[in-house]
């Protein structure tokens, strides 16, 4: 039986499932590690930790009696713009990582804008000037980390995103590289000419030999190493599949024709629409990136970005104490028809598409006296839903498309209210699959085309099964007072300080 090894490295955890040819998950393993916030804004974390908890999940994958032989490849799908450097000859990363949500380097993309770059930013790499991608974490790391710069200058540090990172130390150094989807996230890759761009490196003072080598998203990109500890058995298989999540999720939910719209609900919230082969320049707030590499050609996706989503019930649970489990905001929002005017936007980390505030805080407003655990519980997965409506207008507005359904995934879509809110907000179907963990399958899907397992994305597609279909109930009266109320929050939350 021919098997596909996925390693999903995502924000909170990493997991590790294998997929059988018929898209059944075999085995799967799952190892949680900590992010740190040493001040206000700042997100970071032990890329040693990723490693090993990546590593144990997959170890754990292979202790349940799998056979290595089966394995015809391996994927791998990460968290974006999360930054790590490290020194070539040790191994050892300088400092922790600086994770997608950290705006510790703010005040640098405030150096750029008055340089006057911000256009040119956007026009060659598809992105806003905004410190949730990775260029502005390099620099921050070569003019703060002692002796950093010096290594960098002298060709001794490498840059990754956690791909390039899994496959260095998978390898045992034998590649550096990366995909265009990730690529393309750094604020630093031209899209239109596939390149790393040279003026973006000078202007932000990145040597470019830090980089990685780009590579198509299915394709070869080397060989585990033997000798590494737990995972002896997968020593020869290649690494044949690499996307960053929310374009390997994008492939998982099947969405190949140009339009089709998924949304991720993971520790943030990620809407994209596949625009085929030509990239769209937003008008409202959105970024453009590469899809993936595939078949000799790119594809390009208009994307939204939500920093806080899943991350909210988190916080709801382990900040607050409200709740014991994610489970219990639900039960608990399902005890009311809604929250009596209550409003969270979720801002922890600043505001993402199409505000773009990396100064706004998140904001609870509408209390009053019967406020009550039932009220916020429901606001936090409100706060979520509304979140993605403002990434779906915008994406309404650039492409003119007329929303036929969105299909969803990610850990929070199993929430049933959620999920029904999302619909009655969109006025549209929400199509959740039976099998959520979309950002898994499309990283296999990736790796499984380029070692033969599946023919085409035909065959691909024609795996996803359904779980349910939530229309929409409310009124069009209801909508728009519901979502007015929204923005008024939003407004307060932008503003919070004046």
């Amino acid at each position: 039986m021919q098997t596909v090894l996925a390693l999903d490295q995502g924000t909170t955890s990493s997991r590790a499932i294998l997929f059988e040819r018929s898209g059944r998950p075999a085995a799967q393993a799952q190892v949680a590690f900590p992010c740190r916030y040493p001040q206000p804004g700042w997100v970071e974390q032990d890329p040693m930790a990723i490693l090993s908890s990546q590593f144990q999940a997959v170890a754990e994958v292979m202790k349940s009696g799998v056979d290595p032989r089966g394995i015809a490849a391996i994927g791998i799908t990460n968290q974006r713009e999360t930054t790590i450097v490290w020194d070539r000859e040790t191994g050892k990363p300088v400092c922790n990582a600086i994770v997608w949500q950290c705006r510790r380097s703010a005040g640098i993309c405030e150096a750029l804008r008055a340089d006057r770059l911000e256009e040119y930013i956007r026009e060659k790499t598809g992105l806003l000037l905004d410190a949730y991608f990775s260029a502005t974490k390099i620099r921050w790391i070569l003019d703060n980390i002692p002796g950093a710069r010096e290594k960098a200058e002298a060709g001794r540090l490498l840059f990754g995103t956690v791909d390039s990172w899994l496959i260095w130390n998978l390898t045992r150094g034998q590649a550096h590289v990366t995909d265009y989807s990730n690529a393309s996230r750094t604020m630093l890759f031209d899209i239109d000419r596939l390149k790393w761009d040279p003026f973006l490196c000078g202007k932000l003072g990145i040597p470019m030999g830090m980089l990685p080598r780009v590579l198509p998203s299915s394709g070869r990109f080397g060989r585990v190493a033997g000798g590494i500890p737990g995972l002896e058995m997968l020593e020869g298989v290649p690494i044949c599949g690499v996307a960053g999540d929310q374009p390997a999720a994008l492939f998982g939910q099947g969405c190949f024709a140009p339009g089709q719209v998924k949304n991720t609900y993971g520790t943030g919230c990620f809407a994209l629409v596949n625009t085929g082969g030509q990239r769209v320049r937003s008008e409202h707030g959105l970024i453009s990136s590469v899809a993936w590499g595939l078949d000799g050609r790119v594809e390009y996706a208009l994307e939204g970005s939500v920093f806080n989503a899943g991350s909210v019930i988190q916080w709801l649970r382990d900040r607050l104490g409200l709740i014991r489990t994610a489970r219990e905001c639900d039960e608990l929002a399902e005890t009311i028809p809604d929250t009596d005017g209550v409003y969270l936007v979720p801002a922890f980390t600043g505001l993402g598409a199409p505000y773009w505030d990396m100064y706004a805080r998140g904001t609870l407003i509408g209390l009053t006296a019967g406020t009550g655990r039932a009220q916020i519980a429901r606001a936090v997965l409100e706060g979520i839903a509304f979140q993605v409506t403002d990434l779906l207008g915008a994406l309404r507005a650039d492409t003119g498309l007329e929303l036929p359904e969105l299909r969803v995934d990610g850990g929070a879509s199993v929430s049933d209210v959620m999920m029904q809110f999302q619909a009655d907000l969109l006025g549209a179907p929400v199509n959740r699959p039976r099998f959520v963990e979309t950002t898994a399958w499309g990283a296999a899907g990736l790796a499984g085309l380029a070692a033969g397992v599946w023919r085409d994305r035909g065959e691909l597609a024609a795996l996803r099964v359904t779980d349910r279909v939530f229309s929409p109930r409310m009124g069009d009266i209801e909508r728009e007072v519901r979502y007015k109320g929204w923005k008024r929050a939003v407004e307060r939350s932008m503003h919070w300080a004046e």
